[in-house]
């Protein structure tokens, strides 16, 4: 099967949509399908106001017009709802093209917290551009029920995997060099340095030990001021985030926000359980026993619950989580581009797949 993926979200950009999309490919790949990405890094771009190192296309209709017209595709995912994302939509209804699309981030929130957008307004922009869509993926049922409330419709479960390879299990604590040995317990934050990550809950914690940001972002600077006794690694590559993982007693997820939250699957790969607030992506990713953490209303209460996780329950949730069957979900909410087409075989239903909580499958 040929699939165009449009988004607005890809490398370089570090975030949990990307690290889902590329390892969505990847995965997609080895199961013997062909991916075209259609990435921002294939246009002319500006940087996002308010988000450096985030750049989004100018212009790109009819490039992207194009791009999808040299790609002949049997099925085509929307996964983001960016420029990208807007001039694919235009194209595929001038062409009575069907696709999917799917919903990674709450716009609403953070477009309220960072340019006092109204909600009501945003979320009648959303509504509107996955109204044409055949099936709108969203990562967790809590999200779900949120979307459907709001007037959705063609929503689609679609959960996400963790490299269990990558984010190796380790039974015991272990020491990350490049910071020495640190006061324990060690809380870690992973992910953007932004307003709508709330952070600042993390940092304000009233707890033993040492607190580890693993990062960058526009607030960076002003947070390593005001918390000079937190420890900043900035971004780090993919292999030395998970030795940085197996270092940490608990990380800390402070975010109300998030749609999923990847960086919870990782550390609960490696061990790590997770302390968070009860939204919807943690109390998915966490879950009840096995869990991979603890959910409270209080931050400071997750924090000592989840000290008390046993290491390889964390891991044992983390591995509910797999790629196989996230892949096999995906493949399974895609339509054909063209009327009347079918996708090539190897497109298996999600139905009619069972057991595959961990191992790769062929499709």
């Amino acid at each position: 099967m040929k699939l165009v993926l449009v988004t607005d979200a890809w490398l370089p950009q570090v975030n949990g949509v990307v690290t889902t999309l590329v390892q969505l490919v990847r995965e997609l790949g080895r199961t013997g399908h062909e991916v075209e990405v259609i990435h921002p890094g294939l246009f002319a771009t500006r940087p996002c106001p308010g988000y450096p190192g985030i750049d989004l296309a100018v212009c790109p209709g009819r490039a992207m017009a194009a791009f999808l017209q040299a790609a002949k595709p049997d099925a085509i995912h929307l996964a983001t709802e960016g420029p990208l994302g807007w001039a694919a939509r235009s194209y595929c209804r001038q062409r009575q093209w069907a696709f999917t699309t799917g919903y990674h981030t709450r716009l609403p929130a953070i477009l309220r917290s960072r340019f006092h957008v109204p909600q009501w307004l945003s979320w009648a922009v959303l509504r509107y551009f996955h109204r044409a869509s055949c099936g709108v993926m969203v990562p967790t049922h809590g999200l779900l029920h949120t979307l459907h409330a709001k007037g959705f419709r063609r929503l689609r479960s679609w959960t996400h995997g963790v490299d269990a390879a990558a984010f190796a299990y380790r039974e015991t604590l272990q020491v990350y060099p490049p910071l020495g040995a640190l006061a324990r317990p060690v809380s870690l934050y992973v992910g953007r340095v932004a307003a709508q990550k709330n952070i600042e809950a993390f940092l304000k914690l009233d707890v033993p030990g040492t607190k580890v940001v693993c990062g960058a972002g526009p607030l960076e600077q002003d947070l390593k001021d005001r918390y000079p006794t937190a420890r900043w690694l900035g971004v780090l590559p993919r292999d030395e985030l998970a030795r940085v993982y197996a270092a940490a007693d608990v990380l800390v997820m402070p975010s109300r926000t998030d749609t999923f939250g990847m960086v919870m699957l990782e550390a609960m790969a490696c061990g790590t359980p997770v302390a968070a607030y009860p939204v919807a992506g943690p109390a998915e990713a966490v879950g009840t026993p096995p869990r991979g953490g603890v959910t409270h209303s209080d931050l400071q209460q997750a924090w000592y619950g989840a000290l008390s996780v046993p290491r390889h329950e964390a891991r044992s949730r983390a591995l509910q989580f797999s790629w196989a069957y996230a892949v096999l979900m995906f493949l399974g909410h895609l339509v054909p581009a063209e009327a009347g087409a079918r996708l090539p075989r190897g497109t298996v239903s999600v139905t009619n797949v069972t057991n595959l909580s961990s191992g790769a499958s062929k499709i």
